[in-house]
């Protein structure tokens, strides 16, 4: 039977990880809307970083109160779906960006 992660390391390290990512996210916010798809993505992942360190401290917080591998499942689904949206809008960005490339051309 799978075990639950040790709740209180899983909320330590998620909580310094969402310092770290919240700076990062706040640095590029100004930049997000530039229209390139690198800074999109650099944005786009430092955003998604920090919510999903907002997950993994919950998951942490609800693994000390309920033993259950099931709070940390959650947001590992739930952190892949925002991810692959994340990868959607990017790729629709560099999409963009390259027809108006061509576009330049023709």
């Amino acid at each position: 039977m799978p075990t639950p992660p040790a709740p209180m390391p899983l909320s330590i390290t998620g909580t310094g990880a969402l310092i770290v990512n919240l700076y990062c996210a706040f640095l590029l916010a100004r930049w997000r809307h530039s229209g390139s798809s690198l800074t999109k993505a650099a944005f786009l992942s430092a955003r998604n970083d920090a919510l999903a360190n907002l997950g993994i401290i919950s998951a942490g917080l609800v693994t000390l109160l309920w033993q259950s591998i099931w709070p940390d499942v959650i947001v590992g689904l739930a952190i892949a779906a925002m991810n692959v949206d994340a990868a959607r809008a990017v790729w629709n960005a560099a999409r963009e960006e390259h027809q108006a490339e061509l576009a330049r051309f023709v």
